[in-house]
């Protein structure tokens, strides 16, 4: 028989990461079975009695209070538990060489008077005050928060660009400022090739692509995911241009994205020809119209692509490390390897399933199995591939975007905490229809400390004769997990280690028996591609009537004093994203930020209407 009980700690806020790692602890203890740590808002109240974890009835509880749920063997069990809550919460909150925590923006901004950049993650019903808080301290937001209404994405991006600063997000993973990453972020050296992405994954994939081919990284600017909608307009972006443009030390821009809007994607095609340096794009699975002449914009057919012809542009992407010779890829279609290594006597794989915690991996692994593998199914909404069903379970190949929404509301991220996906690939190693499983692993600051503690194993639990896993590793030999030893542990748990998704693709067909032609990528986009010869000038010509232009607002030039080397930061939310700045050596101040009003949604409105 299990025990329930409770605990509440009424005021005290902790962050997603720090209860993530509270309850970790606890079901560690003896005769704990689970536990649960949440800040007591109603969303998080119905998951907690959703898993088992219902609070009693009698608990008067306030979205601002700390609630702790242990299921255990017995009472005792469950008190002991309860009763290391204190000792554990200050363990888990230590902070390592971050500043002292002031209370509020303001009182930060005045101790660091060199911070450009506000980093904020606090939950998505706070997110908009909390940024426009750090705007009117002339602060440029990376937003990592989701769940943010896009009615206040675009009024934020508006506000900040008639100020001249950027809003990084909403949703927004990943950048890299000065040689300082912001968010996940891998140490990557420093170079001539400038990223704009609202793909946060796809970022890190190209960045670490480039250290490896031996070229550098100038500055990596992330706009979120909704940036390049027809709504949005791609406001950040166009501002992220702007701003490598006219950056002196960058020579090559990539510019990445997930599916833009037809529109966005025109506009962007302009702009990125416009600022006069080689500019490659990789939209996946976009059809791309262009109207634009003496353009030195490229189109690159995936993310590994992309670092190609950046690397070729810049004069470093030659030599043992670099290039397609260093992936071993032929230019049509790069399968010469794979078609090679795998064992032609081992039986094909008869269901593939991905397990991703990159969204632009994801896409990209889809797009690439799209046309040779079927029935292909997913959660991304991609052209050709049906909608998954997870109640349903129909048989057929699966790819899971398990960063999606759907899979984190009340949880970390996938990146930060495996145990979505160690359990997701028990589940799916049990089915003896599934021969090939598919994961990401993405290293840097921000991510998981040791990725292959928790997977290796599971990994080494799933492995069978007629199952292989796959494992795309993304990172640098400069990443704090260690890049060789995370691969080397990986490889001796049973998995197969590539290091980029056209690989994983390759491997993935050669082993499914899907070899019947090329790769399908953003093959519906091909015949309208505007495939420029790099570098040189040229014509396309527009392949629909022309369209009518969209609403424009014009922002204000954002400073170069932006990209200043080791910018300063303020940090409000996820403390480990003020403790990787801190690792890298530049200066950061945590706020202990706490939701207003304990989190009382009418009292937050009075006191903000009050504070206008």
């Amino acid at each position: 028989m299990s025990i329930l009980a409770s605990a509440v700690r009424p005021g005290i806020y902790r962050d997603s990461i720090l209860l993530m790692q509270l309850q970790a602890a606890l079901t560690e203890l003896p005769g704990v079975q689970e536990a649960g740590a949440v800040m007591a808002t109603p969303e998080n109240l119905e998951l907690l009695a959703t898993s088992g974890l219902e609070a009693p009835a009698a608990t008067e509880l306030g979205s601002g209070d700390l609630l702790i749920v242990v299921k255990a063997d017995s009472e005792s069990a469950a008190l002991d538990a309860l009763d290391r809550v204190d000792a554990l919460l200050g363990r888990e909150s230590g902070s390592g060489d971050v500043r002292y925590n002031p209370q509020s923006i303001e009182t930060a901004s005045r101790s660091c008077p060199r911070a450009r950049f506000a980093l904020v993650s606090v939950p998505g019903r706070y997110a908009s005050t909390v940024a426009d808080r750090a705007l009117d301290l002339g602060l440029n937001v990376f937003l990592f928060s989701d769940h943010v209404p896009l009615e206040e994405e675009i009024r934020l991006k508006r506000r900040a660009g008639d100020a001249g600063l950027l809003v990084m997000g909403p949703d927004c993973g990943t950048a890299l400022i000065g040689g300082i990453g912001l968010g996940f972020a891998n140490r990557v050296r420093r170079g001539s090739i400038g990223i704009v992405s609202a793909s946060g994954t796809g970022l890190q994939a190209v960045a670490c692509a480039v250290h490896e081919r031996g070229a550098g990284v100038s500055h990596a600017i992330g706009t979120g995911g909704r940036d390049l909608s027809r709504e949005v307009g791609a406001a950040t972006t166009l501002q992220a241009l702007d701003l490598l443009r006219r950056d002196p030390g960058t020579g090559v821009i990539v510019l990445l994205s997930k599916p833009p809007d037809p529109d966005v994607a025109e506009r962007l095609l302009e702009a990125a020809a416009a600022t006069g340096k080689p500019t490659v794009v990789a939209f996946q699975g976009a059809a791309l119209e262009t109207s634009f002449a003496n353009s030195t914009v490229c189109i690159a057919s995936g993310l590994g692509d992309a670092a190609d012809i950046a690397c070729e542009l810049a004069g470093g992407g030659a030599g043992p490390h670099g290039g397609r010779e260093r992936a071993g890829l032929s230019p049509a279609g790069g399968e010469a390897r794979e078609m090679l290594s795998a064992d032609p006597s081992r039986p094909p794989a008869p269901l593939v399933r991905g397990l991703f915690a990159g969204g632009t991996l994801a896409l990209e692994m889809l797009l690439g199995l799209r046309g040779r593998l079927a029935p292909l199914s997913s959660n991304l909404h991609v052209s050709g591939v049906c909608p998954v069903d997870e109640r349903e379970r129909k048989p057929g190949h699966v790819v899971l975007d398990l960063g999606a929404d759907e899979y984190t509301a009340g949880r970390p991220h996938p990146m930060i905490d495996h145990g979505i996906r160690t359990g997701r690939l028990q589940q799916e190693a049990s089915d003896p229809d599934v021969g090939l499983i598919l994961l990401d692993v993405v290293l840097g600051f921000g991510a998981h400390e040791d990725p292959a503690a928790e997977l290796a194993p599971a990994i080494s639990g799933a492995v069978r004769p007629n199952l292989e896993i796959v494992t795309i590793v993304v990172g640098t030999d400069a990443d704090p997990q260690g890049l060789e030893s995370q691969i080397e542990r990986l490889e001796t748990a049973g998995a197969i280690v590539r290091r980029e998704v056209r690989e994983a693709v390759s491997y993935a067909l050669r082993r499914a028996g899907g070899l019947g032609g090329e790769p399908q990528g953003d093959a519906e986009a091909a015949p309208q591609r505007a495939v420029r010869q790099r570098g040189a000038p040229g014509r396309t010509e527009r392949a629909a009537e022309p369209r009518q232009p969209e609403q424009r607002h014009e922002a204000r030039p954002v400073p170069l004093s932006a990209l200043e080397p080791r910018p300063a930061a303020i940090n409000i939310g996820l403390e480990r994203f003020a403790e990787s700045v801190a690792a890298q050596g530049a200066e950061v101040i945590h706020v202990d930020w706490r939701p207003p009003a304990g989190g009382d949604a009418r009292l937050r409105e009075i006191l903000e209407k009050l504070r206008r």
